[in-house]
């Protein structure tokens, strides 16, 4: 064998480690962004946390992912970006190893935002390594191989896994199985060492910039995932908040005109760029909206258990990932233009979306498959196109900004289609609230029903009848205007979950850590008898 073709085997050895390694740190991000999705019951009864203290682990976490990707550029003109992908994550390790093993709050909370960080550096950093290490011809399979990793995974299979761990085991083994994970990756792209090359050249950081996105990244995340919760701009610190968020945002604007900064305003000088960037945010709404939409719907709605929500998209994550590599196969080897198959994955969205309007809570897993399934296949022709689109023919020099804006847009579609489907949950709660308001009754046969197989549950716990009885109507009142029925509260005390965030004291904690029996008892009794004040401030379930 020549010394060229043992030359030309070993790069190709080394491009398959590094395109592996990049898809694993990818998968690492993967798992932290989606691991409170299913497991939030689970995480607050451990934390002892309200809902206002565990919607910080979700506000941190997207907020400095979302800054992640605007300084991530920056850090890629200063660090070889190999290196960076390593550090960042190896840094997402480390955070998820230490939070898998503290029930600290505040702890927590820091740990989160290091994840989101460090998932926004790694996510820009993979996706440029891609396209500069590998020729343009070959980017349509290696980048539908990345976005199985990045855009696939969180939207489908990480659900699917993380529901199986907390109906098996615990929260904490979804922190847990990112370890080895970030170590694999990190061991993967050390072996394969730097195919990018040097680094750019240096330009000194704007601090005055960031701290002024900071502002407004953070601010709107708060807004966006909380405003709902609070009514909107009825709440002052919503107010104050927008206010403050658009300012710095005006400020921020104003500050990358005059210099140069963290914002790139000549990536909007492409016009495919500016059309792959408005379509990546509208397609981010339906993606998140979607993906947060149908699992809470199952959860809430038709009492299927975390397992069985998980694993309701998991069909369409194998089409998501099928419809990927097809259109990838046509636009790599039959040459079709990757604007050829926006408008079908755009229409099977729309499609899927409207068979998914017609569920009720008569509907089963058969009944939603199609359009589960018909989602996904829109959502692999759509995702490979636009990324195509926006970054084949943008200058290399630029590749960084341009990713890190291109995903800061899909994030902040999703975070506001899911405060859009939120609001109109909310709103339609309370309609459904004034009609069982209207026509349920104290005294009603119906409720008495009710009444006496929940006394009975909870007797059968181990509460002793009185308790129970005072439970009951407690639980009953607490849980009306979600339409709780028999089969989810049956299984909510069997595990034992908490389904109000009530904080106990550290006694509470260790005794029912040695006995689990009285655990279930004890949970149940806090759960059933917590104050309506707390529930008043708890985000309502679909």
């Amino acid at each position: 064998m020549t010394a060229a073709a043992i030359s030309n085997r070993d790069a190709s050895a080394a491009g398959v480690l590094l395109l592996t390694g990049v898809v694993l740190a990818a998968l690492t991000e993967a798992v932290a962004s989606t691991v409170l999705s299913l497991g939030r019951s689970d995480i607050i009864g451990d934390i002892h946390a309200t809902s206002d203290e565990f919607a910080w682990l979700d506000i941190g976490y997207t907020t400095l992912k979302l800054v992640g990707f605007m300084v991530a550029p920056w850090l890629l003109s200063q660090v070889r970006p190999v290196s960076l992908i390593i550090v960042s994550t190896l840094a997402m390790g480390l955070a998820c190893c230490i939070a898998a093993a503290t029930v600290w709050l505040e702890l927590l909370v820091a740990l989160r935002v290091v994840q989101g960080f460090a998932g926004g550096v790694l996510l820009v950093a993979g996706q440029t390594v891609i396209f500069l290490a590998y020729p343009r011809s070959r980017q349509p399979l290696l980048q539908a191989l990345f976005a199985i990793g990045a855009v696939v995974a969180p939207a489908t299979v990480a659900p699917a896994l993380q529901g199986w761990l907390v109906d098996n085991h615990s929260w904490t083994w979804i922190f847990f199985g990112n370890v080895p994970l970030s170590l694999a990756a990190a061991g993967l792209l050390l072996t394969a060492g730097d195919r990018v090359g040097a680094k750019t050249t240096h330009r000194p950081f704007d601090w005055i910039g960031f701290v002024l996105l900071s502002i407004t990244l953070s601010c709107s995340t708060y807004v966006l995932s909380q405003g709902s919760r609070w009514d909107w701009l009825e709440e002052p610190r919503i107010f104050w908040l927008t206010a403050i968020g658009i300012a710095a945002l005006l400020a921020f604007l104003g500050q990358q005109v005059l210099g140069r900064g963290l914002l790139d305003f000549t990536l909007f000088g492409s016009s495919d760029f500016s059309f792959a960037f408005i379509v990546s945010f509208v397609a981010g709404a339906a993606l998140f909206g979607s993906a947060f939409l149908i699992p809470s719907f199952a959860i809430s709605v038709l009492a299927f258990t975390p397992t069985d929500a998980g694993q309701l998209l998991l069909p369409s994550g194998m089409l998501f990932a099928g419809a990927l590599l097809v259109a990838a196969f046509l636009i790599q080897v039959r040459r079709i233009p990757p604007f050829a198959t926006v408008p079908f994955g755009i229409l099977m969205i729309m499609a899927a979306m409207w068979m998914l309007s017609g569920s009720t809570s008569e509907s089963g897993a058969d009944d939603m498959m199609a359009a589960v399934l018909l989602r996904g296949l829109g959502l692999g022709f759509l995702f490979l196109s636009i990324t195509l689109i926006a970054f084949s023919d943008l200058d290399r020099r630029k590749l960084a900004a341009g990713i890190g804006l291109f995903n800061t847009g899909r994030q902040l579609g999703g975070l506001m289609g899911v405060a859009a489907l939120q609001t109109m949950i909310d709103h339609n709660v309370v309609a459904n609230v004034a009609v069982l308001g209207a026509n349920v009754t104290t005294g009603g046969a119906a409720v008495l029903e009710r009444l006496a197989a929940t006394t009975a549950m909870l007797t059968a716990k181990g509460l002793d009848p009185v308790a129970a009885g005072r439970a009951a109507t407690n639980f009953s009142r607490s849980y009306g205007d979600r339409a709780v029925d028999r089969d989810r509260l049956r299984r909510c005390i069997r595990r034992g979950r908490s389904a109000l965030p009530v904080r106990r004291s550290p006694v509470d904690w260790h005794q029912d850590r040695a006995c689990p029996s009285r655990k279930d008892a004890h949970d149940t009794a806090r759960r059933a008898t917590a104050g309506a004040s707390e529930e008043r401030h708890t985000r309502p379930h679909l």
